[in-house]
């Protein structure tokens, strides 16, 4: 949806470029025992609390003040937002309501319905509601943790356990879901955990290989990457993105001599390690780093490190494993999962940190927390707070741009459908090309029509210089349309040196930049066997995808999984994902894609990573029928397929949801659309919820002058109606 997202920044841009910014308020000045339920003992919570860590309450003024101005900057970057003193500021604007949608409403929109949003988007109602702080829409929380340590969140979550708080987790926030946001819970932000990447590399001895994995499972990461013929690995923390991480193989390589390669997310404010349906729990797509010569960023984790819902702090990982290459996979299948606890759980210094056998009541299997997490998505079974990832060998990379350098011409604008075709033949059917399956692979790209980044060998240029001889094209001028930048020493390092954004140099740039709304649609994982089996089928994806493809997917993203995750099968079977509108996709490619002749289970259709929050599968009666906009989402989810179903399929949907029930029966961890959110037990009752006396709105100024923050506001509600709109009716819902 890039194409979708660039358009939508454009139109806010026009509309409000000329705005000045509202001031910002100090959001860490609060008392952390005001506020909200304030007649809980906060006081026991702070003191046991590292000095680093910092419990804050906040208000909607917090979130108008600090996060509304960047959506009317010239060049916004989610990269202001993350640093935001009160940590509530979302990639898109609109997600700090419910649905992202801030009509009020008492019941989070479920007497509503689709089409009424489309109609509120288009008739521009919005301002009165986006500056209203009383609004019940509004889906932010009032207390805000940063923690710095481990036995922080061991704190927190104990807290929360003891008073029946809900809790919610959040990085940078990326996530069209808005899953880290939710109202009445306690939001740990990451952002100020410990950083382990700067200095978190680890060059394993090959010596070790074969030997046995310690108890406290200190050298299991290394005896588990050794046995995929891999030789480092990089220590991440719970609230470090892939700015961090890049940067920090960027500076390993330039004083070791370039030899480390990450697969990582498109975006520097990404997070491998976020858990708020974060990149690499939702699959973690890599078309721009690697992955379909490395696998998907489920693929890359090693060893894990979190706080369960019960308050325990573990880490885990394979422990037994048996080579399956004869089956066509390039990583070992995981047997066992182990994992340790540790006894000191109130020891802020980490190295006085002690792992041990977990004690006998502790019953979490290992094997499926290892399943679960790896593809079942963040905000739900716990806190990471570290991950162990692997490293490859680094690949010299060239990036290919088409029509892009020096500055795009008609001549070259002409051919784009034919770039578009060659595109697609050299990725997903090399062999039109007679180009190998060893040079398709080294090349993917995100949903960018425009570009896609090739490491190793390949063979881009000379498989363009044929395609357009056999379509006629053979001009100089159309060769010299796509070229490559071979200088580039990376992804990351040309995504520094191509950002224009001066006021964060040196970072990765961030992609999408801030939106006031994000994509409501998801992305259909198309079937590489189906895409094979005829022209007609590739002549189809041309006729009726809405955007680019997005072309991270096969190779190692079939042949790299350790079988113990959770990333449904169509992931790893798709030859790209791509969109379509509802009436096409439903009710014709469908049922020509993919298997429906089980009706009691619904197959994984759609990509999980860049699913938005209002996603929704076909009518459960009828399959080739879309959910009708018109019908209330409360008769939307009694009828149609969630889009949790319709990510996960009904079987590997109903595993997800058992794992959810052992691990947290309590719901401290209930994000929206995440496992086990849509299930009557994560429902609180009335009982649960905090007496009138007790629950305090999410208040700010109240004066009747018009709030800091609210001069942009009516300047770009009408500007992003049209593109909003499209986005709403036009694809799959």
């Amino acid at each position: 949806m890039a194409y979708f997202a660039g358009a939508s920044r454009f139109l806010l841009l026009i509309a409000v470029g000329i705005t000045g910014n509202p001031s910002t308020a100090n959001a860490a000045s609060a008392s952390p025992v005001s506020g909200w339920r304030s007649h809980l003992d906060w006081a026991a919570l702070t003191s046991k609390l590292s000095s680093s860590a910092s419990l804050i309450d906040t208000t909607y003024d917090n979130y108008k003040d600090e996060c509304f101005p960047e959506f009317s900057e010239p060049s916004p970057t989610n990269h202001a937002l993350i640093d935001q003193p009160s940590g509530m500021c979302l990639p898109h604007l609109y997600l700090g309501w419910e649905m992202s949608w801030p009509r009020p409403s008492e019941n989070g929109h479920l007497d509503q319905t689709y089409d009424q949003a489309v109609q509120d988007l288009t008739d521009g109602s919005l301002e009165s509601w986006l500056v209203d702080p009383t609004n019940p829409s509004l889906n932010l929380p009032s207390k805000v943790l940063f923690p710095a340590v481990a036995s922080d969140v061991v704190a927190a979550v104990n807290f929360a356990k003891e008073h029946g708080l809900e809790i919610s987790v959040k990085n940078s926030g990326h996530s069209y879901q808005g899953a880290s946001s939710k109202k009445n819970t306690l939001l740990l932000n990451m952002n100020r955990y410990t950083h382990y990447a700067p200095t978190g590399i680890t060059d394993c001895d090959a010596s070790i290989l074969g030997s046995t994995v310690a108890e406290d499972l200190s050298n299991q990461p290394c005896i588990l990457s050794l046995a995929k013929n891999k030789f480092s690995l990089i220590r991440v923390g719970g609230g470090e993105n892939f700015d961090k991480v890049y940067r920090a193989v960027i500076a390993a390589n330039e004083e070791e001599g370039y030899k480390y390669h990450v697969v990582g997310g498109g975006a520097g404010t990404v997070s491998p390690s976020e858990y708020c349906l974060g990149w690499s729990w939702q699959g973690g797509l890599a078309g721009t780093t690697g992955g379909r010569l490395d696998g998907f960023g489920v693929d890359q984790v090693v060893q894990l490190e979190m706080v369960l819902p019960n308050g325990v702090h573990v880490k885990f990982g394979p422990t037994e494993w048996e080579d399956v290459s004869a089956k066509g996979f390039i990583v070992p299948r995981t047997k066992v999962v182990s994992g340790v606890c540790r006894s000191n759980p109130d020891e802020h210094d980490e190295e006085n940190w002690v792992w041990e056998r977990c004690p006998e009541d502790f019953d979490t299997d290992f094997n499926d927390l290892w399943f679960a997490v790896r593809g079942g998505g963040g905000g739900t079974w716990g806190v990471v707070t570290s991950v162990f990832l692997q490293l490859h060998d680094y690949l010299p990379v060239t990036p290919y741009f088409f029509n892009l350098v020096p500055s795009p011409t008609e001549e070259c604008s002409a051919i784009a459908p034919q770039f578009a075709e060659f595109k697609a033949q050299y990725i997903s059917v090399p062999s039109l090309l007679n180009v190998t399956k060893e040079h398709s692979l080294a090349c993917g790209s995100a949903d960018t029509p425009s570009e896609f980044w090739c490491y190793g060998e390949e063979d881009v240029m000379q498989a363009w210089t044929r395609f357009l001889d056999r379509n006629n094209l053979t001009d100089p001028a159309n060769v010299a349309c796509l070229s490559g930048v071979p200088e580039i020493a990376g992804y990351a390092e040309g995504q520094i040196y191509l950002a224009s954004n001066d006021r964060f140099p040196g970072k990765v740039a961030d992609s999408p930049a801030p939106m006031t709304i994000g994509p409501y649609v998801a992305g259909v994982l198309v079937p590489q066997s189906w895409f094979d089996e005829s022209e007609k089928n590739r002549k189809t994806i041309q006729e009726y995808a809405k955007n680019a493809p997005y072309y991270a997917f096969g190779g190692a993203t079939a042949s790299g999984s350790d079988q113990a995750n959770s990333l449904s099968q169509a992931h790893r079977n798709a030859a790209f994902m791509t969109y379509f509108s509802l009436e096409d996709f439903w009710g014709n490619l469908f049922p020509q894609m993919f298997d429906v002749s089980d009706k009691t289970n619904f197959p994984p259709v759609f990509g999980s990573n860049h699913a938005g929050f209002l996603t929704a599968g076909p009518l459960k009666e009828d399959w080739t029928k879309p959910c009708p906009p018109e019908w209330t989402f409360e008769e939307r989810r009694e009828k149609c397929i969630s889009f949790q179903e319709a990510i996960y399929g009904t079987e590997q949907l109903a595993r997800l949801e058992a794992i959810k029930k052992a691990v947290d029966p309590q719901f401290i961890f209930n994000c929206v659309n995440c496992i086990g959110n849509n299930l009557p037990e994560a429902s609180k009752s009335e009982d649960d919820e905090p007496s009138p006396a007790e629950a305090e709105p999410l208040l700010g100024n109240s004066s009747s002058d018009e709030p800091s923050g609210a001069s942009f506001v009516s300047s770009f509600v009408a500007a992003i109606s049209a593109t909003a709109v499209y986005l709403l009716i036009h694809t799959v819902m």
